[in-house]
């Protein structure tokens, strides 16, 4: 859908400040969040997708939006496999900056060449700038205090490269985890030690799709690595793909978003998913948990 065609609806946010979308579309039915969301192209920020809220009138000072900078899988330069899921995260009040170009309108996969970690600072990098700009629609609406980084597979890798930005709150690493051994690699893709686990200085989720997901071993060794800040390691046996695709992004935007909110937004009630032996998490069918928070 046109950005035009959605001038005078929600997408445009303010009258004194111009939208600056050049591509605007709803994905689902906008997420089930309080606040439905849109996926936009900004021209001022080249191989990236946005998920935002559609209204940004909801926003400001007393109800900033915190922000997620995201990667992709195979380190593909679109979120294409993954636009259910940020929607979702979306709906529920967050800005997602995604590495890449928007997906393909035909819903086909995106071919073409692979990602860089440095994408996902350069999103962050965008963000802080345009809470700034005067002239911006995202002007004063931003919460550049609340920041975290997430990628699933390659961008999990990408995540743990970037881990050590100080303006980071949160990770969130997705059916990845850092190599135990390089050889089983991808040719190309990001390739953080474990040794750099230590550059970790915010509270960490790996996300998981239980023994099957090729990426279990590799993830859950990290995890027992980590012992310097909070951790949880939580899994739902679908394999690699996760729910990325399914409505809303199924099963893996439930603790997704409860990680955001309670580590970005300081909401207690999201905290409980995972604190204690009742955890929320443990409680959903086929959920498991391991903890060090």
């Amino acid at each position: 859908m046109a950005a035009a065609a959605l001038f005078g609806a929600a997408a445009c946010n303010s009258a004194k400040v111009a939208e600056t979308a050049t591509e605007i579309r709803t994905v689902e039915d906008g997420g089930s969040g309080p606040y439905k969301a849109i996926m936009v192209t900004e021209p001022s920020l080249e191989a990236h997708t946005i998920f935002r809220p559609a209204d940004l009138s909801a926003f400001g000072k007393k109800n900033p939006l915190p922000i997620l900078v995201w990667g992709n899988g195979a380190c593909t330069n679109s979120p294409w496999e993954h636009k259910n899921f940020l929607n979702e995260i979306a709906s529920q009040g967050f800005l997602v900056v995604a590495i890449g170009y928007m997906p393909p309108e035909d819903g086909s996969a995106y071919r073409g060449p692979m990602s860089t970690s440095d994408q996902q600072i350069e999103g962050l990098d965008w963000a802080i700038e345009r809470n700034s700009d005067k002239t911006s629609p995202y002007y004063g609406k931003l919460d550049v205090e609340n920041v975290a980084a997430a990628g699933m597979s390659c961008g999990g890798l990408q995540t743990l490269v970037n881990a050590a930005d100080p303006r980071l709150k949160a990770i969130m690493i997705c059916n990845s985890g850092s190599f135990i051994d390089p050889r089983t690699a991808v040719p190309n893709m990001p390739m953080p030690e474990k040794s750099d686990l230590e550059k970790i200085h915010t509270p960490v989720m790996y996300l998981l799709g239980g023994p099957t997901d090729i990426a279990y071993v590799n993830g859950m060794d990290d995890y027992s690595r980590i012992n310097h800040v909070p951790a949880v390691a939580v899994n739902y046996p679908v394999g690699h793909g996760g729910t990325y695709g399914q409505p809303h992004g199924g099963e893996f935007s439930i603790p997704a978003v409860a990680w955001l909110k309670w580590q970005l937004k300081g909401d207690k009630e999201a905290s409980k998913m995972f604190v204690g032996e009742n955890s929320g998490i443990s409680q959903r069918e086929g959920w498991t948990i391991e903890s060090k928070l």
